[in-house]
């Protein structure tokens, strides 16, 4: 395996030339890889989803307001 470095830019222009069945696949193999969530995100989603259970209106309410 050949190492060769490219900057972001060059590497979209190469993905620019592909056909279409190529972008597909690469697609795939960009995507088939594990994308787990973190456990604090997960912890902080399900923080959000206990407040929103006990309190629907005022954590909709809440969460529309914008601090300054």
């Amino acid at each position: 395996m050949i190492a060769v470095e490219v900057s972001f830019r060059q590497l979209v222009d190469e993905v620019k030339q592909l056909s279409p069945s190529e972008k597909l696949e690469l697609n795939e193999v960009i995507w088939s890889e594990d994308l787990s969530i973190p456990m604090d995100h997960q912890n902080i989603v399900n923080e959000r989803i206990s407040e929103f259970k006990t309190k629907p209106k005022f954590y909709w309410i809440g969460s529309c307001i914008k601090r300054s």
